[in-house]
């Protein structure tokens, strides 16, 4: 027969342990599918990481098989990047945690174009979508990546 006590023991022990995985979910760390703005189909995949505070992401697999060897053709000259392989590339770089769920600070590279933009990423949904701001003052988009993993 199990006493009182010990079941209250045992239950809080499951919300305590239930509590942790939901915070482990609401991290941008992990493998994210970046959805295309005009045939809403998966473009590619960018690994999130976090290092000291601070998260970044690089491309990790592109669906298109055509733009399987892209590089970094219109990145500019001074850009350590340029001509490089987009698969592989960090393009999310110097995000801190700014709130609940935001991370906001840093850049993002959009290969395609060459162009950095300040970057803000918020996590949705509990975690399962993360909304990806790329500005350049008061002007920007917003694109939602859905969790690869």
């Amino acid at each position: 027969m199990t006493s009182q006590p010990s079941r209250l023991v045992l239950a809080l022990f499951a919300v305590v342990v239930s509590m942790g995985a939901r915070a482990d979910t609401m991290s941008p760390v992990g493998a994210w599918t970046t959805i295309d703005d005009e045939t809403s189909k998966p473009k590619s995949v960018v690994r999130i990481t976090e290092k000291d505070g601070v998260i970044s992401g690089a491309v990790e697999k592109i669906f298109d098989p055509a733009k399987q060897d892209s590089k970094c053709d219109e990145c500019p000259s001074d850009d350590p990047r340029k001509g490089k392989p987009v698969i592989g590339m960090t393009i999310l770089n110097g995000l801190k945690k700014e709130g609940d769920n935001v991370y906001a600070g840093g850049t993002i590279l959009d290969p395609a174009n060459g162009k950095t933009y300040n970057a803000k990423v918020t996590l949705i949904e509990g975690g399962k979508k993360l909304e990806m701001r790329g500005s350049i003052l008061f002007f920007g988009r917003t694109q939602t990546w859905v969790r690869a993993e």
